[in-house]
């Protein structure tokens, strides 16, 4: 098989999160409220979970398991020192290469890190094979949407500065492809939905400010290495949309839920084995195709 095209320097990104660890309490409102929902979909199951992986955390995500009453909660993360934050036990490690067993958790959580990753079917397929039989996934990422605004407006200063423009804002997965990405892994029931968070800004400096304090720059490996021009960005962020509450961004937030398979799990049945008409079951009358009323 071929190797997956190499999207991301996953060096840089390392290093990146690391000096963040001590930057990213000024976007602590945004990592608390993309935590927050993706925690609200474990009280939309009765299961009790003993053994997590949290990845990706930030520190937040590991206290919300335990405090839920999870036995085991190991967290991991590209950087040492992310990893560290969410307290022992916790690893440094690599979401394209997991250090794992497989079936060695029956609860897997991912908030706002799988986005880096270079083959996201395959990282989910190793996450899936570290799951017990009929454990829960979920994750969350941005989703095609995310900054789109900004995406725009520096693609057209650079094109105008430059005469072409390289990659400077990471692609995002579309929502509908959610569910086909779990499919793809191996997961059953598997779920993906999107929700925006509405963030505004009084001085749009201040989005490349938040993007920087938690680590999330541009990491492509496309991207341009020269210095940029001094004009890009003054004339990107002149160009974004404004308003009365200021510059506004949007965080479409992407939330994946599946089930590694397990041998209890609903299943649909198979074509033609109903023993009931849906006719009958809705209390109305059949008919034929293309047959009216009357």
């Amino acid at each position: 098989m071929s190797e997956p095209p190499r999207l991301f320097d996953r060096a840089l990104l390392r290093r990146r999160r690391d000096r963040a660890a001590a930057t990213q309490h000024r976007v602590a409102p945004v990592l608390e409220a993309a935590a927050d929902r993706l925690l609200d979909r474990l009280d939309d199951t009765t299961r009790r979970f003993a053994r997590a992986l949290e990845i990706g955390g930030r520190g937040l995500v590991a206290p919300a398991l335990r405090a839920r009453g999870v036995d085991l909660v190991v967290s991991m993360d590209l950087s040492p020192r992310q990893a560290a934050a969410a307290g022992a036990p916790a690893l440094a490690g690599d979401e394209e290469w997991l250090p794992f067993a497989p079936g060695s958790f029956d609860l897997v959580v991912a908030n706002l890190c799988l986005h880096w990753v270079n083959d996201l079917p395959g990282a989910l397929a190793q996450l899936r094979r570290a799951m017990a039989p009929d454990g829960l996934f979920l994750a969350t990422l941005p989703a095609l949407g995310t900054l789109q605004s900004l995406r725009e407006a520096l693609t057209a200063a650079e094109s105008g500065l430059r005469g072409g423009a390289s990659p400077r804002v990471s692609p995002f997965p579309e929502t509908r492809d959610g569910a086909a990405l779990l499919q793809r892994a191996g997961f059953a029931l598997p779920v993906a939905d999107a929700e925006d968070i509405a963030l505004a800004y009084r001085d749009p400096l201040l989005l490349l400010r938040d993007l920087q304090a938690a680590g999330e720059g541009s990491a492509l490996a496309a991207r341009d290495g020269r210095v940029p021009p001094r004009a890009l960005f003054p004339a990107a962020l002149s160009a974004l949309p404004g308003g009365p509450d200021g510059t506004p961004a949007t965080l479409r937030l992407l939330t994946l839920t599946g089930w590694s398979p397990g041998p209890d799990q609903p299943r649909p049945a198979r074509p033609g084995s109903a023993t009931t008409r849906l006719a009958d079951a809705l209390g109305v009358e059949e008919r034929g195709a293309g047959e009216r009323a009357g």
